[in-house]
């Protein structure tokens, strides 16, 4: 059942649009998806199981039962971040942990609060001039404005845990870009985090992800590549050249 508490000390609380739920360590595996002890949304797109928190030997696993659908997990600061495919489980050990994934047109958010998690959060690096910079990668203002149009909704969600990503035409719009113009800069901004490691842009050897929008929206959130603080970007005119 949900509940309106944080869990305590050595227990995990699990947040999704506001309501909060505690898994019982010593009860059965607690499951979350389009059925489940959590149930996400009615989506055709989601797994009846998608997700199943456990405990075992003190600590708490999530693993990831699906066979399609990935999630992106990171700390509160978006330093750490994991991609948890199919068939992979990672633990839960920092105090407060994100969890984003897509399912179809709609990207989700759940929230984990650890008492007395083992880790500390890491805060993102900002490069001086306030570009951000995802190791020795930095992105140029149309890359940023690009990343926010596209996590938009979930940056405005108020609250809510849930969002549906724009199609590259309505995000082009939105910044006043044509369709060319968009798909020709998302593909320089999947080729830079790529290259550092970012999984789930790529579709194969020189081919991109079908569902690369998604991925990317997922990482930038978890990882506070963008935030709210961003969404003035998209109201700044980039030049052409840029980026």
């Amino acid at each position: 059942m949900p509940e309106e508490s944080l869990p305590p000390a050595g227990h995990l609380a699990v947040e999704f649009c506001g309501e909060w739920f505690r898994p019982d360590p010593a009860g059965p595996p607690f499951e979350v998806g389009r059925d489940g002890d959590l149930e996400i949304d009615d989506n055709p797109y989601l797994h009846r199981r998608f997700l199943v928190f456990s405990h075992e030997s003190g600590i708490w696993w999530m693993a990831n039962v699906g066979t399609l659908l990935s999630a992106t997990v990171s700390d509160a600061g978006g330093g750490v971040q994991s991609w948890v495919s199919p068939g992979n489980r990672i633990p839960v050990v920092f105090p407060t942990t994100s969890v984003v994934f897509t399912a179809g047109p709609t990207t989700y958010e759940l929230t984990l609060v650890l008492e007395g998690g083992p880790y500390r959060a890491v805060r993102a690096e900002v490069a001086d001039g306030g570009a951000t910079t995802i190791g020795v990668i930095p992105f140029t203002t149309s890359q940023r404005q690009l990343i926010v149009a596209l996590a938009e909704p979930l940056l405005r969600r108020d609250g809510s845990s849930l969002a549906r990503i724009p199609a590259s035409s309505a995000a082009a719009e939105r910044l006043g870009w044509t369709t060319t113009r968009f798909n020709r800069k998302l593909d320089n901004v999947c080729d830079k985090l790529d290259r550092i490691g970012v999984q789930g842009l790529r579709g194969g050897p020189g081919a991109q992800a079908t569902n690369r929008r998604a991925r990317l929206v997922e990482y930038a959130v978890a990882s506070r590549l963008v935030t709210s603080e961003d969404l003035a970007l998209l109201d700044v005119r980039s030049e052409e050249g840029d980026g």
